[in-house]
């Protein structure tokens, strides 16, 4: 099996979702949401550049989806020459030497629609980073008004860290995540 040594991919979002947010939610930054969220599925819902090199022998298929392939090129001696692989059975590429070969193309679909799981695991998990964090480096903050009311509110530490899982948007993403 060919291994992935390095992958740059340039970042690219521009989807923003405002339906269904609400105001904090709404001016949250959405490229960062984008990247939480495309940071854990191996799917791209906008057009962006990417390269990859690839050492093999093996079979080899893009770690990202929906890829186009446009360049192929092997490292020989001390420049890269273009070369033609053979596919493979599981949509990706033969790699018939050690290589290393240098892929070059792009990732994401900026003409479908997004699936409506991907829009709601969005709205989810900006509401998650929009919720009210407390005092910054608490883990816990307690309110009080004597004889009145005691409000305790304790979040871990870890809370923006676990935001994917916490929120719920990861379960709905579970379809585009990596293998």
């Amino acid at each position: 099996m060919a291994i992935t040594i390095k992958q740059t991919e340039a970042a690219a979002y521009g989807r923003a979702i405002t339906t269904g947010l609400s105001a904090q939610a709404r001016a949250l930054n959405c490229d960062m949401i984008w990247a939480r969220i495309e940071g854990y599925t191996s799917y791209r819902w906008s057009t962006r550049a990417v390269t990859w090199i690839v050492e093999g022998p093996g079979e080899w298929r893009p770690p990202l989806a929906p890829a186009t392939i446009t360049t192929v090129e092997l490292w020989q001696g001390d420049a890269w020459t273009a070369v033609t692989l053979d596919p493979s059975p599981t949509g990706g590429y033969t790699l018939p030497g050690c290589g290393p070969y240098r892929f070059a193309g792009t990732v994401g679909d900026n003409n479908s629609a997004l699936p409506p799981a991907v829009i709601r695991a969005f709205q989810l998990l900006a509401e998650y980073m929009a919720s009210n964090p407390g005092r910054p480096g608490a883990s816990s903050e307690r309110t009080e008004i004597p004889d009145v009311m005691t409000e305790e509110v304790s979040r871990a530490p870890s809370w923006m860290a676990r935001a994917m899982q916490n929120s719920g948007a990861g379960d709905l993403l579970r379809p585009y995540r990596r293998a």
